[in-house]
């Protein structure tokens, strides 16, 4: 089957080929024949209630030094694409509301849009484990600074992370007594005017923050155990951690089980779960990594196995 696929993400010059899920999407695609497209989000644009994209032909290599070649500008409806691929990374502000919006027009005219639009908007990556609290540690989302002190009074060491941001990014480690408990309240609570999510810390990080893969609401066998870096507590790849991998325990798919069913329902047919210990902390649908480090290790094609799924879908 040819399938015209449009992919929407930063620019393709700036990432890091060696570990770019998307580009491993990309080159599973070319491998099948696929037509591929390239936007960014400002290419996109609705006119006349129809949306539209400047797209650039795409070429891809398995190449670290040339991965990619733009070709030939067009300006089509986004509907003569069969698939969109949205990989724009957070910040989740509203410039990114606003593309999923956009795109949520072109899934209207029938094009099948990966992740689900609706599905990106509804399902914050760290405010949706609400969902699940069977599956999760102590967590608090507030904005308010005193439900914070009486949550690490009780709690004796928290985690404080931001609703928008990755990759690690102004996550702060608090212990009861903290001097700059104060400071870092007033930094990530904005003094009452932002939320923020609030989690018992979990020593079990130094075991590794697990990503893993969940392909139309299945899991990938294997995860990839993120380790933080000496003196880290962040086991993020983007904050210094390294990778190793491990197959998935009970537990971690028993979360699978209980999260899969709902995220397939909302058309997130790509989506990474981290779990620390026994617990469900994030779940990441607007641009989840890994892909390359665990085919690598495992031999797997789970980019192959999305584009399978994403067939199905097409009929």
């Amino acid at each position: 089957m040819t399938v015209r696929l449009g992919v929407v993400m930063d620019p393709i010059g700036s990432i890091k080929p060696a570990k770019d899920s998307t580009l491993a999407m990309l080159l599973a695609a070319a491998a099948r024949g696929w037509e591929l497209h390239y936007l960014e989000p400002g290419d996109l644009f609705i006119r006349d209630g129809r949306a539209f994209g400047r797209t650039r032909a795409l070429r891809v290599f398995d190449d670290p030094e040339r991965w990619y070649e733009l070709g030939e500008r067009r300006t089509p409806a986004l509907a003569e694409l069969q698939v969109i691929l949205m990989r724009k990374d957070p910040p989740l502000d509203m410039e990114y509301l606003y593309t999923t919006q956009i795109l949520e027009r072109a899934e209207y005219e029938g094009c099948l849009v990966v992740n689900r639009p609706a599905g990106l908007r509804d399902v914050n990556e760290k405010l949706y484990t609400a969902w699940f609290p069977e599956c999760c540690p102590p967590t608090l989302v507030t904005r308010d600074p005193d439900q914070v002190r009486e949550f690490l009074d009780e709690m004796g060491e928290i985690i404080l992370k931001p609703l928008h941001a990755m990759g690690g990014a102004s996550v702060f480690r608090v212990r009861r007594g903290d001097p700059n408990t104060g400071v870092i309240l007033e930094t990530m609570l904005e003094y009452g005017h932002r939320f923020a999510v609030v989690q018992r810390f979990l020593p079990e990080i130094l075991q590794g923050d697990k990503r893993i893969l969940l392909v139309d609401g299945e899991p990938v066998p294997y995860a990839l155990a993120r380790i933080p870096a000496p003196g880290e507590f962040r086991g993020n790849l983007a904050a210094g951690g390294h990778g190793e991998g491990v197959a998935l325990s009970a537990r971690e798919r028993w979360i699978c089980e209980r999260v899969g069913p709902t995220l397939r329902e909302k058309g997130l047919l790509f989506v990474g779960l981290d779990v620390i210990g026994d617990y469900l902390t994030e779940i990441n649908v607007t641009s989840p990594t890994c892909i390359r480090e665990l085919d690598a290790r495992y031999g797997l094609d789970i980019a192959g196995s999305l584009l399978d799924r994403i067939e199905t879908r097409l009929g």
